[in-house]
């Protein structure tokens, strides 16, 4: 069993038909038939959507999304249309909230990895395989790879887990021609990023997309290099061989597998809140990345 520990009632605006609450973010409809998406400042971890939220989160994923967007516009289009505020909308939704193109989505979540760790380690040390792609031996936590590569995953609804398959998998799913654009628009935006990344000190160590098509037009949609959806390291500590320091959501995983937090995820009972010294340093980590990575001062 997983999910929400507690499943919040979307807000009805007028305008705008509610579609689908997400781990993170509400999605609506507009009627000129644009998608609205609210990024709420929920954090989920081990497929379930905890009880306690991260003050400025959504402000965070949705500001820093908007700055890659930008730094990414020669390489691949985007989903943004505005970032005005609907009509009628709760004044809370300012900054966090995207109008965007409706696309026909690909349902894959579209993996990039640069470095090796998470379930790409587990793969690695069982079988020498991320994927089914073939990796030299001698690689640990943390090792950077020869060379970046693509390892797609199934998309998940909420309270399931994604689920890695092969590049063959997805061709057999959604096409040749489609999974090869996946696979080239994927590493390419990986590439780019992790350069920019590079200079503000920050190894992008792993991160995924999503792409819907405008027409015929493979457009880069939801959030983008997030420490939601991105591995983020801080350069100078950066160690091979062991669990690296991050600006993603990892000190939340390591506080709810703790014996502080009683809680065991193997069990069917939902995690417990989240004590405030935990909830102020993930806060403190996503507005750090935020800076970090633009070089901009975050205004709460």
């Amino acid at each position: 069993m997983s999910g929400f520990v507690e499943k919040p009632e979307p807000i009805q605006v007028p305008g705008l038909v509610h579609l689908h609450t997400g781990k993170v973010r509400e999605l609506y409809q507009n009627e000129a038939g644009d998608l609205v998406m609210v990024a709420s400042d929920r954090m989920s971890a081990y497929d379930w959507v905890l009880p306690t939220e991260i003050p400025d989160k959504g402000r965070v994923l949705t500001q820093l999304s908007l700055w890659w967007f930008d730094q990414l516009r020669d390489l691949a289009p985007n989903h943004v249309i505005s970032t005005d505020l609907p009509e009628g909308a709760p004044a809370d939704w300012a900054g966090r909230t995207l109008v965007c193109k409706s696309l026909r989505m690909v349902p894959v979540e579209c993996v990039a990895r640069g470095y090796l760790t998470g379930s790409g380690l587990l793969e690695y040390e069982e079988s020498r395989t991320v994927c089914g792609l073939a990796l030299p031996e001698g690689l640990v936590d943390g090792s950077e790879l020869p060379a970046p590569i693509f390892t797609p995953a199934t998309k998940a609804e909420v309270g399931e887990h994604d689920e890695n398959v092969s590049y063959e998998e997805v061709a057999r799913q959604v096409g040749a021609e489609t999974a090869a654009q996946l696979r080239q628009e994927t590493l390419a935006v990986y590439s780019r990023a992790r350069d920019v990344a590079r200079e503000r000190g920050i190894i992008l160590a792993d991160t995924k997309f999503e792409f819907g098509f405008d027409g015929d037009t493979l457009v880069l949609a939801d959030e983008v290099l997030t420490p939601d959806s991105s591995r983020f390291w801080p350069a100078d500590q950066w160690q091979p061989g062991r669990a690296q320091p991050s600006y993603d959501k990892q000190y939340v995983r390591d506080w709810l597998t703790s014996a502080e937090s009683g809680w065991d995820r193997r069990s069917e009972q939902p995690p417990p809140a989240l004590p405030e010294r935990v909830v102020e340093a993930t806060r403190a980590k996503y507005v750090e990345a935020y800076e970090r990575l633009t070089g901009l001062r975050w205004a709460s």
